[in-house]
């Protein structure tokens, strides 16, 4: 029987980190390095700089196969070494390469004459092929990282993309049996290919937000319930059951961002057209400001300084990421109000203006005239529509995630705003 290759994740942020704790929970000897010594300190002691479910239970479970390392040499133990350091876009949605640059630079002298290399983060179509011939076979696999589920996506993979110099070869052996392990399908394409499919995936996903932002929004003025059609295109076949077809805020997190800004950039730089884009990016902005619009027309007019309650900083739930966050947007509209606000991970601090921090929901709902939820966190399903109204001094709720239901906010003597249908009162 062929032994497992051994497995070293270089880049200790979100990608690397949950990476390389999956490895270790499918049964493979992982090295974590990154050359942060004091975040490998901290990951050394359980302390993570990201949050997700599981994340800590599976470190914990898995930990006699895991080594932690801030020392390059380490490397060396590893058939198979990712590259996968979380790659920064600014507000423009442009990617910074220079840490995945200093990262490789660091990386690549020291890993073992036999390893294979791969490059897990997320990169611009030709930067693969641009690291040119290495001395160890290269390849590029696409991420799947998914804030909130990064665990579980990690764990149960639909499928691998990878990108590779000459894709009519086999994989190499580390890389093919790390892979085999997980026994769903395996892609083999050019870097180029590779390095664009995740993009494609992403247009495939924004197309499906911006039809759902669109005709929720029309929901909402011609007596229409989103929810109730939305079953109904789940059931065609050419649209599909795991369509992602829930309105939102606008887009977030700065992945699909980034891709967006890809694909313009390309498109301007070799003429073609990207017109469709361009519609999503002014579609994801215009819903930006849908929580600002519920507050302008159904609170300001009967309170013009109100207290708001807003429940929820991080872009969504299970992460403590803020990357565009419509919450934040939404705050920086509130200047002029009264503002308090919790969530589970995120600190008040964060807000765009002065806000009071709640130490829970219910502390930050007391005495609030309208309560905005603008992140679907789990813990705020327990809320209790009868309890918020007794702790309220006005009526407004404004839920664009639909976390309350909808008839027991109305019986509960509350009007409740979500997306994709009108304004309900009770």
């Amino acid at each position: 029987m062929t032994a497992k290759p051994s497995l070293a994740f270089a880049g200790m942020t979100h990608l690397g980190l949950c990476s390389g704790i999956a490895a270790a929970a499918k049964g493979f000897d992982v090295v974590l390095f990154d050359p942060d010594r004091t975040r490998i300190s901290e990951i050394t002691a359980g302390r993570f700089p990201v949050v997700e479910p599981d994340l800590e239970r599976l470190f914990a479970a898995n930990r006699e196969r895991i080594s932690c390392s801030s020392d390059a040499a380490d490397l060396r133990r590893a058939d198979l070494v990712y590259v996968a350091p979380d790659v920064p876009t600014d507000d423009a949605g442009q990617s910074d390469l220079a840490g995945l640059r200093t990262l490789l630079a660091l990386v690549t002298p020291a890993v073992g004459e036999k390893a294979v290399l791969v490059i897990l983060s997320q990169v611009p179509p030709g930067f693969t092929r641009s690291l040119g011939p290495q001395r160890m076979p290269l390849y590029y696999q696409v991420e799947t990282l998914i804030f909130g589920r990064a665990m579980q996506r990690a764990l149960e993979p639909e499928r691998f993309i990878v990108g590779a110099s000459e894709p009519g070869r086999p994989l190499a052996g580390p890389l093919a049996a790390y892979l085999a392990s997980f026994g769903c399908p395996i892609l083999t394409m050019r870097y180029e290919s590779a390095e664009l499919a995740k993009i494609s995936i992403n247009m495939c996903l924004v197309a499906s937000v911006g039809v759902a932002n669109t005709m929720a929004e029309l929901c909402e003025q011609v007596g229409a319930d989103w929810s109730e059609i939305v079953p109904a295109l789940k059931l065609d076949r050419r649209i599909g059951a795991y369509s992602y077809l829930a309105p939102g805020l606008g887009l977030a997190g700065g992945n699909l961002e980034r891709d967006l800004a890809t694909v313009t950039s390309l498109a301007k730089a070799h003429s073609t057209d990207c017109g469709i884009v361009e519609a999503w990016v002014a579609n994801s902005t215009h819903r930006k400001s849908w929580a600002w619009k519920m507050v302008s027309k159904h609170v300001l007019p009967q309170k013009p300084r109100p207290r708001i309650a807003v429940l929820g900083l991080a872009y969504k739930e299970n992460t403590r990421s803020t990357k565009n966050s419509p919450s934040l947007a939404l705050l920086a509209k509130l200047a002029d109000c009264q503002v308090s606000v919790f969530d589970p991970v995120v600190a008040a601090d964060v807000a765009p203006i002065a806000v009071s921090a709640g130490d829970s929901a219910m502390a930050a709902i007391a005495g609030a005239d309208a309560v905005a939820i603008m992140t679907p966190w789990p813990e705020f399903r327990a809320l209790q529509p009868d309890e918020m109204v007794k702790a309220m001094a006005g009526r407004i709720l404004i839920d664009p995630y639909r976390v309350i239901d909808s008839a027991h906010a109305r019986a509960a003597g509350l009007t409740y705003l979500t997306l994709g249908v009108a304004p309900q009162t009770a």
